[in-house]
């Protein structure tokens, strides 16, 4: 019984971390993106929205996908997809998009605003940090709780 009460925090710490990870990972990609100076017209070859939630009390969410498609200085035709684009853009559409030369397919179609980037992170980081800080008080107040409990029964 008493590895539930540290199995689940474990793995919920676990979940945080790698949804940190990654969150952290696209935010670097996209500033790489902005920071490189490269710049190349793209062509909106699809936009698409997903939903997720709606079962049973929970909201619907809506994503909104855009396609891009652009050729890199060097002629190298790439395709990439982008999530939480302006519903402004629309199939057919040319925007400017900001490319890695390393990895082109990590490309953004977003305009540069790093300090949004930068309140964006942070925030995440401290919704993270203190649910992290959470798990690990809740098993040491498990933990606590069990040691004291132990040293009671005879």
């Amino acid at each position: 019984m008493e590895l539930f009460f540290y199995a689940v925090p474990a793995l919920m710490i676990a979940v945080a971390v790698g949804a940190l990870i990654t969150v952290l990972r696209r935010a670097r990609h996209v500033s790489g993106a902005w920071n490189s100076g490269l710049t190349a017209e793209a062509r909106c070859l699809n936009t698409y929205t997903t939903t997720s939630g709606g079962a049973g009390d929970t909201s619907v969410s809506t994503t909104l996908h855009h396609v891009y498609e652009f050729t890199t200085r060097e002629g190298r035709a790439v395709r990439f997809e982008e999530r939480n684009g302006p519903g402004t853009i629309l199939t057919g559409d040319v925007v400017t998009v900001r490319y890695t030369a390393e990895h082109p397919e990590r490309a953004t179609a977003k305009p540069p605003r790093p300090g949004r980037l930068l309140a964006e992170q942070g925030c995440l980081l401290a919704f993270f940090g203190v649910f992290i800080a959470f798990c690990l008080f809740f098993m040491l107040a498990v933990h606590v709780g069990f040691s004291a409990a132990h040293e009671v029964m005879p």
